[in-house]
């Protein structure tokens, strides 16, 4: 009885070493890679107002700047002076420091670069407004929702109508409204409308018809 037990373990634990390698030394699913807020702008970015950016000219580091996009949209380059940037791309106003400094340098090396999105994080922030304590312009975060918003602008006030709260959303170019029932979020838990933000959305809550 002992033999045939033994001859059973033997014939079974190669089996078992076999699967556990097979299947238990796999390696784990990679999870999905978190984006970052703060990537680099794609070269089709179109610098803003208050942007900072470098211009770094090759070999002619007293050439080089450093510093952010005045309201008139321009930066101030040495010997070429003002340059516009406002609602160009980099490649477009690296374009337009080589022409002009090609006066003065024998083919110029330019490169322009956004080191910070100053112009950005404004189009990206959510506002709210109307019948709330604190109207408020607050920077959108992952997974932030409307009452997370209405709560940062310190709840609705007794004049307020929330069940006709809209939420505008840009789609396509265009403005799209989505009604949003904040009494019913607020006060019976019903969170259907409680969307997820996107960022550059607005959420109005009108004042009640008296």
């Amino acid at each position: 009885m002992l033999k045939s037990v033994e001859n059973s373990l033997v014939k079974t634990i190669p089996l078992a070493l076999f699967l556990l390698l097979l299947y238990g030394c796999a390696a784990p699913p990679k999870k999905a890679p978190i984006p970052e807020n703060n990537a680099q702008p794609s070269a089709e970015y179109r610098i803003g107002i208050d942007d900072v950016i470098a211009v770094s000219v090759w070999r002619n580091p007293e050439l080089s700047v450093t510093g952010p996009v005045r309201p008139d949209g321009k930066i101030t380059m040495p010997i070429i002076g003002d340059v516009q940037a406002g609602g160009k791309t980099p490649e477009q106003v690296a374009a337009t420091i080589r022409e002009r400094l090609g006066q003065y340098l024998r083919e110029p090396q330019v490169a322009v670069s956004v080191v910070e999105l100053v112009s950005h994080t404004y189009l990206t922030r959510i506002r709210v407004t109307g019948a709330v304590a604190q109207p408020v312009s607050i920077p959108h975060r992952p997974g932030m929702t409307v009452l997370d918003a209405v709560l940062a602008a310190g709840g609705i006030t007794e004049f307020a109508a929330p069940n006709r709260t809209t939420l505008y959303r840009k789609q396509g170019g265009k403005s799209r409204a989505f009604p949003v029932y904040l009494k019913e979020i607020l006060y019976q838990g019903k969170l259907e409308t409680n969307y997820e933000l996107m960022p550059g959305d607005i959420i109005s809550i009108p004042e009640r018809r008296f």
